[in-house]
């Protein structure tokens, strides 16, 4: 018996053959296989008067793949559908089954949340079927992004700048262009704080005759240095020890936040390096997925990995190091279908790891390994101390904090922010007066909330339930790619156009392109995944009230004027000015469709030598694809080309053109 296990990437497949045996032939799909065809009403690809009715077609590059499947299936005794074990991996599934052809009885479904060779095994013998109401939730997903996407692109491409819409991208923009404006209506406001500085530490006053102070100007703020004098009444200390619990371990948006805060990765570079460590790593004896899967909103830990991390824990550290596991607060929208993130074995240390690994990689693997297995180690221990001083009714506020048991922080120190602040100790002082060494007023002025960068807004979107994490990447990566923001300083800037975009949705859309319909969208999407609602009725209530406001958007939406170049069309007087086609930006007539003229793109020549040939110029050229040569400026009719840079002289030898290559003149055709 041959049984066949399709996978995504081809990444996997020699690992799990492995595992598996010589009775497994394992091959891949390479990720989706077909897409919504764009053809019928709109281009949608959906029957919207026939139930939502899905054209499917099969995508141009993946027409030998599917053959190459349909071969080895008609061998197969069994098919294992085993594609990724998310919603999006369901309906790849779902879509090779369908497109195959293959019979009920030959198929299984099975996940790997781990390619390891114990959970590959434990999964082929517990295999399903395909789960159709997580397929029917990624179908409803796919088919609002496509409603969604091409109605309000082509309405934004029509009537602005602006080259895209979409479900969640919008409004993931919209956040951008409505922080932006708070920021620039922001009216900062003057105060001021007054501090007492001693010999090793700082007191700031917070209270005048037990009232909370406010210092609203420089006035204000001498007025109460003349009633102060340096002596301080040490009124109380009061000392308190505090525990630190460490983070949980990784879901999807949790570690693209770090993965950006304290390394520096985008959400992109975050997950293609993580899908790289899930799918395997060649550690010299095996292959084997350093982490287990990427795109999850779980934060639970099987029971095995707990019992032998603490066991790790305990042989490294020692049993007082020997935490908890963590529970986490409850959130909306979880999907609790894998664990979280964390390496396949703890034994699989970092520095073992590391001359496998990429800069990258390894910089990747050590923040999931370090964050999970700080997740199951012991809080850190403080003593804060607080010291309050009294001065003339005025009261000062000293605090401090010390380590005094490392904890968690014996391994994640690096990426927590965790210094000591350490005051004298008080219960010795002889005497309950302090003298400070200056009192001094300093000015401050309110700020704005801050721009959003990658990893905040990554925050946002979770905290508000728009999108899912695993879509996250790509969603910032749109709306930069449309140049709808800018980053500055590693934060988000809207561009005119993204200003632009978002006022006009918000114009004719502001009842579906806002946080609260999103929100809601992604709960009725769960709620079909879960059986609980009707896809068909969440798309139709959806296109009867969305299609009405795309077509009075057509007719009402004003059209943005293209701008002008200050040139005069030379066929009839009008102005000339800049439009826009799939090509890139070209410079037509105002008066078209009545003149036609477009001006031609008037490339800039630059001459390097005479053709040796033909007695014309060489000029440098590009290639389709962008490379420089250099070539005869009468071609086709003479073809003299090379691809370094002519000195102008010949080939004493050959008669060919000498080149500069690799800082050497050399003969282009006999290299001496």
């Amino acid at each position: 018996m041959k049984n066949l296990v399709i996978v995504e990437s081809p990444a996997k497949c020699k690992t799990i053959e492995k595992y598996l045996g010589s009775n497994y032939n394992v091959i891949s799909s390479k990720g989706h296989i077909r897409d919504l065809a764009t053809s019928g009403k709109f281009g949608l690809g959906v029957d919207v008067d026939n139930n939502f009715e899905p054209k499917y077609t099969i995508i141009k590059e993946k027409k030998k793949d599917i053959d190459a499947l349909k071969k080895a299936v008609d061998k197969a005794d069994m098919v294992y559908l085993a594609t990724d074990p998310d919603r999006e991996g369901e309906t790849i599934s779902w879509h090779i089954f369908d497109e195959i052809g293959i019979p009920e009885e030959k198929y299984k479904r099975v996940v790997f949340n781990e390619i390891t060779k114990d959970v590959v095994l434990n999964s082929i013998k517990t295999p399903r079927k395909i789960d159709m109401d997580l397929v029917k939730s990624g179908e409803t997903r796919r088919i609002l992004d496509r409603i969604i996407g091409f109605r309000l692109s082509r309405l934004m491409q029509s009537k602005t700048a602006g080259k895209s819409a979409g479900r969640v991208q919008s409004v993931a923009l919209k956040l951008i262009v409505d922080r932006e404006r708070e920021i620039r209506a922001f009216v900062p406001k003057e105060y001021w704080t007054i501090e007492a500085d001693f010999d090793s530490f700082k007191a700031v006053l917070e209270k005048y005759q037990g009232k909370e102070i406010e210092i609203p100007d420089e006035v204000s703020a001498n007025k109460i240095l003349e009633a102060l004098t340096k002596s301080f009444n040490i009124e109380s200390v009061t000392e308190k020890d505090k525990n630190k619990s460490a983070r949980e371990v990784f879901r999807t948006s949790t570690l693209q936040q770090v993965a950006s805060s304290k390394l520096g990765f985008a959400a992109s570079k975050t997950m293609k390096l993580a899908q790289k460590l899930y799918e395997g790593i060649d550690i010299g004896s095996e292959t084997v997925g350093l982490i287990t899967y990427m795109r999850t909103d779980s934060i639970r830990l099987s029971d095995e990995f707990v019992k032998q991390t603490f066991g790790y824990i305990k042989g490294k550290f020692g049993e007082e190091y020997i935490g908890y596991v963590k529970k986490g607060k409850a959130r909306e929208n979880v999907q609790d279908a894998h664990e979280g993130i964390r390496p396949t074995s703890i034994n699989r240390t970092p520095s073992e790891m590391k001359e496998y690994l990429s800069t990258d990689e390894y910089k990747l693997y050590k923040l999931i390994y370090t964050r999970a297995l700080a997740s199951l180690m012991h809080d850190a221990k403080t003593k804060a101390t607080t010291v309050i001083l009294e001065n003339n009714g005025y009261t000062f506020k000293a605090t401090g904090s010390v380590l005094t048991f490392d904890g968690y922080l014996k391994v994640y120190s690096e990426y927590e922010d965790n210094e000591d602040v350490i005051l004298p100790d008080f219960k010795n002082y002889k005497s309950k007066v302090i003298v400070a060494d200056k009192i001094e007023k300093l000015q401050h002025f309110t700020k704005p909330a801050a721009r959003f960068t990658e990893s905040s807004l990554i925050k946002e979107l979770e905290n508000l339930g728009i999108g899912r994490p695993s879509t996250y990447a790509t969603i910032i990566q749109t709306i930069k790619d449309r140049d709808y923001v800018v980053l500055k300083d590693k934060k988000f800037e809207p561009t005119e156009i993204g200003f632009e975009t978002t006022d006009k949705l918000q114009e004719f859309f502001s009842n579906i392109v806002n946080v609260k319909y999103t929100a809601q969208m992604e709960q009725d999407l769960d709620d079909i995944a879960e059986a609980k609602k009707d896809n068909i009725k969440i798309l139709r209530d959806f296109y009867d009230e969305f299609e009405p406001l795309v077509n009075k958007a057509f007719h009402e939406m004003e059209k943005k004027a293209p701008e002008a170049t200050g040139e005069v069309c030379p066929e009839c007087g009008g102005d000339l000015v800049y439009r826009k086609s799939k090509y890139g930006t070209f410079i037509a007539c105002s008066n078209y469709p009545t003149c036609k003229y477009v001006k031609k793109n008037e490339k800039t020549v630059v001459e390097v030598c005479d053709c040796p040939k033909c007695g014309g110029k060489i000029i440098e050229k590009k290639t389709k694809k962008g490379k420089v040569f250099y070539g005869c400026n009468n071609f086709p009719k003479c073809k003299c080309a090379v691809w370094y840079k002519p000195t102008g002289e010949t080939c004493p030898k050959c008669g060919e053109l000498m080149v500069e290559k690799n800082k050497k003149i050399v003969c282009s055709n006999c290299d001496e």
